[in-house]
């Protein structure tokens, strides 16, 4: 019915899509396990069970929370409805202040501790670093 050119090409259409389909397929498995999300403290609390598992935890730091004794860093990750207790040890962002945002990641040690292995400070949309904050106000 088909001549054999036809159907030839028919086949590398075939074997194209299935190979673009398999990369895309493969490409969406290996970012799944580096997508960066974190958890509030009031999922945290509500979690059936701890995991052994490294992950991150969002919020705000409270105020009058942080603590440094013996190069540790206590502090307490808020979302205003719950809290949880973060301990650390390691180098401090610059960023990292009382009422600022924060990401931790580490381990659970209970619903209420969490180790943390490093710290990643957030700024809002309207931060500007200040060397470009003093070059726009020079011009």
């Amino acid at each position: 019915m088909y001549g054999k050119k036809v159907r030839l090409r028919f086949f590398f259409i075939f074997l194209i899509l299935i190979t673009l389909s398999l990369s895309i397929f493969l490409i969406f498995k290996s970012l799944e396990k580096n997508v960066v999300f974190f958890q509030s403290p009031s999922e945290i609390k509500i979690l059936s069970e701890i995991d052994k598992k490294k992950i991150r935890v969002g919020g705000m730091v409270k105020k009058n929370s942080i603590s440094v004794k013996e190069q540790k860093l206590r502090f307490v990750i808020t979302d205003f409805k719950s809290e949880i207790n973060v301990t650390y040890s390691g180098v401090i962002p610059n960023l990292f202040a009382e009422g600022k945002g924060v990401v931790a990641e580490g381990y659970l040690k209970g619903r209420n501790f969490f180790a943390a292995t490093k710290i990643l400070a957030k700024h809002d949309e309207n931060y500007m670093p200040p060397e470009v904050k003093k070059a726009l106000e020079e011009n």
